[in-house]
């Protein structure tokens, strides 16, 4: 059976760290982060696409955007989280270490929240580092 696939990617920056972990991501630092979600169908709808470019920019770009860009992410447990939301700066917390794997788990889940065809989902924290997911249904 044929299956479709569209692909749309989102640039965004973001500081984190890593809570009890030893090397040099304990410390405070940033990305220029690169996420690319897949979306898949086994057809295409009536005008000949899986979904409009334009819908899944809507949706995932201003999520992104509005969420994860140009804010610090730190898991919820996270000291400098009390300390920097006192001091005013933009901090989204998670129930996890915002590890790339974490970032592409809360993607998928996001863009299927939006209603989206969502097959993959990837977080490039460098351009030679990425991680993915590919959630159940």
């Amino acid at each position: 059976m044929a299956r479709y696939q569209v692909t749309k990617v989102i640039d965004f920056c973001y500081g984190h760290r890593l809570l009890d972990y030893s090397g040099k991501c304990r410390q405070l630092h940033g990305h220029n982060a690169v996420f690319e979600i897949d979306l898949a169908s086994d057809g295409l709808d009536g005008l000949g696409m899986v979904v409009d470019f334009t819908d899944v920019k809507g949706k995932m770009h201003r999520w992104v955007h509005d969420q994860l860009d140009h804010q610090v992410l730190l898991h919820r447990e996270d000291p400098l989280a009390a300390l920097l939301t006192g001091a005013g700066q933009p901090v989204f917390l998670m129930d996890a270490n915002p590890t790339a794997e974490n970032l592409a788990a809360l993607l998928w889940r996001v863009a299927r929240q939006e209603g989206l065809p969502v097959a993959e989902t990837r977080v490039w924290e460098t351009s030679s580092s990425r991680a993915g997911y590919r959630g159940g249904e």
